[in-house]
């Protein structure tokens, strides 16, 4: 009898939920486009990203934060406000999804219809207030100087199997058990003076066999501090691509001592048990407010 008796209630509970909830119009979002900031004239450099997610509003009402590409149901009907914010996985941790300040959210108008599917491809670009220092090694004066008492390897200029973000040359560093440490640092003429309490951000193109760290250097009256940034962790030769990170600065200079300029660096050891230590790197970008 029991078994019968919830049978006869299914119908029930299911006519129920139909009723109180009605269909969905639908938002279907492509994934993110990077464009220039005519107002820029070239200064954000080559328009690479890992624009991972977006944080979606509907007429001003969080819906929630979504990986590109994605279909979410939406339960509002006619003209609405739609604004997606470009988002990004800072210092490449999948669960540390934070918009980037830097570039301008995306916004459309537009009538949500029920049981009909709205398609947006999302667009963004820099914001125009920004500051960038770049080392894209298309100029033979690389802003980046070896270490000459501790770095064995050298970072040098090569242009074989070019990707378009590439331009004529990227950086490229290699290691063996000679030449089994690189370490390099912006030249001194190119310290940053970065505010605190405003985003700021260090982006890299990079493909690398070995990992390599970033450090922040802070460079004031007291000395130089050296503070360790993330590691790009390493691939196997097989699967080698170029990738993208993200790496937050904002907070560690917001917290470091008054009056600095910041210098960037990097450091690689050689590997024994991988037959090819290889980083390439290209696109170095600290982007930030002034």
């Amino acid at each position: 009898m029991v078994f019968r008796y919830l049978l006869f209630l299914l119908p029930i509970l299911s006519s129920s939920c139909v009723k109180n909830n009605p269909d969905p119009s639908w938002l279907q979002v492509t994934e993110w486009t990077l464009e220039a900031n005519p107002d820029l004239n070239g200064e954000e450099g080559q328009l690479t990203h890992k624009l991972t997610d977006a944080w979606v509003y509907i007429d001003d009402q969080l819906i929630g934060v979504f990986e590109v590409p994605f279909k979410i149901p939406i339960l509002k009907n006619g003209f609405s406000k739609i604004r997606l914010y470009p988002t990004i996985r800072v210092n490449g941790i999948a669960a540390t999804k934070m918009r980037n300040e830097h570039l301008e959210a995306f916004e459309i108008g537009a009538e949500l219809i029920q049981n009909q599917t709205l398609q947006i491809n999302p667009v963004t670009h820099y914001k125009s207030n920004l500051s960038f220092w770049i080392e894209d090694f298309e100029d033979i004066n690389i802003k980046l100087t070896d270490d000459p008492n501790t770095s064995s390897a050298h970072l040098n200029l090569a242009n074989d199997t070019l990707k378009w973000f590439n331009g004529n040359y990227y950086g490229r560093v290699l290691l063996n058990a000679q030449d089994s440490m690189w370490i390099a640092y912006t030249n001194q003429d190119q310290q940053l003076s970065i505010p605190k309490n405003k985003q700021a951000m260090l982006e890299i193109d990079y493909c690398n066999s070995v990992p390599f760290t970033h450090y922040l250097l802070f460079v004031n009256s007291n000395g130089t501090n050296e503070n360790l940034m993330p590691t790009m962790n390493k691939s196997p030769m097989n699967m080698l691509r170029w990738k993208k990170i993200y790496i937050l600065l904002s907070e560690v200079i917001t917290a470091g001592p008054n009056n600095s300029n910041y210098i960037q660096a990097f450091k690689a050891f050689h590997d024994a048990s991988i037959s090819n230590n290889l980083i390439l790197i290209d696109n170095i970008k600290v982007v930030y407010f002034q």
